[in-house]
């Protein structure tokens, strides 16, 4: 069955630029705030996930609920395999597609066309397979000739139009989203919403980061509440809302 779990995740990412002074400045006023530290080589770094342990199985679908800031889409990056943990071990079983970021796996100087075989590739699907799915791609995303047109003239909106088509192009077993979608036009998210019905209906495991409390009940049966990188929540997604809702007035 597909799964996925995490054992004592910590993902650091160390700061390289602005003076020391000023990096101390920050690190003295913000200490309170749990997300900068100190490594071994006493270089100030950002704490995104400290001490994670998850257990995510078949028939899950898991809300991720937090602050701006709280490690959402870092811990989704984790879980899709994008960020390697700095410490602690991510065990995968299954396939997984992940709508996170639109910009991940395209060039921006090669068409639309040319981008669903390199997306494809960053999805681990034979370039072969892919071309069997571009026609059936360029339709949904009714980019019309901007298809065959380098990426870097999209909108964000195009780019998303692309991402998502080619992400729900094959059924995927561990489906992974951040609310980027959000940012879609009005016309495709009725269109991207009733396909993302029919996956979730049959994909074994969700993943869903969203601020919309709504959006998360209507589609996950359990949460996980993160604040500065740690799970201080976890159960029934009314219980674990609610705690969010409350910490936060």
């Amino acid at each position: 069955m597909p799964s996925l779990r995490l054992r004592d995740v910590s993902v650091e990412f160390p700061i390289y630029s602005g003076s020391s002074r000023s990096l101390k400045k920050l690190l003295f006023n913000t200490t309170t705030q749990g997300n900068l530290a100190r490594d071994a080589r006493d270089r100030i770094t950002v704490q995104a996930l400290t001490g994670v342990n998850l257990d995510i199985e078949h028939g899950d679908r898991l809300a991720i609920i937090g602050a701006n800031g709280a490690g959402k889409s870092t811990l989704l990056k984790v879980l899709a395999g994008i960020y390697a943990p700095t410490h602690g071990q991510v065990h995968a079983n299954g396939r997984i597609s992940a709508l996170l970021t639109a910009s991940v796996g395209f060039n921006p100087d090669a068409t639309g066309r040319e981008n669903i075989i390199n997306r494809g590739m960053y999805m681990d699907v034979r370039p072969r397979d892919m071309r069997a799915r571009i026609d059936e791609i360029a339709e949904f995303t009714e980019l019309g000739y901007y298809i065959d047109m380098p990426v870097r003239t999209y909108s964000s909106g195009m780019m998303i139009r692309l991402c998502f088509a080619v992400a729900t192009s094959m059924q995927p077993e561990i489906l992974l989203m951040d609310e980027w979608l959000a940012a879609g036009d009005a016309g495709f998210l009725s269109k991207a919403r009733r396909r993302m019905e029919e996956f979730v209906s049959v994909s074994s495991i969700l993943v869903l980061a969203s601020h919309s409390l709504p959006l998360l009940a209507e589609w996950c049966n359990r949460a996980i509440l993160l604040e500065h990188g740690r799970i201080v929540g976890a159960g029934d997604i009314a219980e674990v809302a609610a705690c969010y809702e409350a910490r936060q007035g």
